[in-house]
């Protein structure tokens, strides 16, 4: 399933056709920076805080290429969805997990 461009929000988790979680963290003027995990990551058990992302450099694109993916709905916190939003708590994690606050305030600040 292919995501609208409008589908796409900061701080919501999806999950591509290849099993790679993607967290949006910043968007701006149609450009977007996420934290992807490796493909094949397996199923997340978000009771914990622990998400996918450490040590996986933070990716940045066009919102539209990201939609353009395939993605499939996943459960969050027993909620079956095609995306999950993120708690404050978790996206602070994503962030952290793949070095991506300066990169994102260069992309809000621009």
């Amino acid at each position: 399933m292919r995501l609208k461009e409008a589908e796409v929000e900061v701080g919501y988790l999806y999950l591509t056709n290849a099993n790679q979680y993607r967290a949006v963290l910043a968007m701006k003027d149609g450009f977007m920076i996420y934290a992807p995990s490796i493909e094949g990551s397996e199923p997340l058990n978000l009771m914990s805080t622990s998400l996918p992302f450490d040590n996986q450099p933070f990716k940045k694109c066009q919102i539209i290429t990201f939609a353009k993916k395939d993605y499939q709905a996943f459960e969050f916190n027993g909620i079956k969805a095609i995306k999950h939003k993120l708690n404050e708590s978790q996206f602070a994690v994503a962030i952290a997990q793949c070095n991506a606050k300066s990169a994102i305030s260069a992309l809000l600040a621009g």
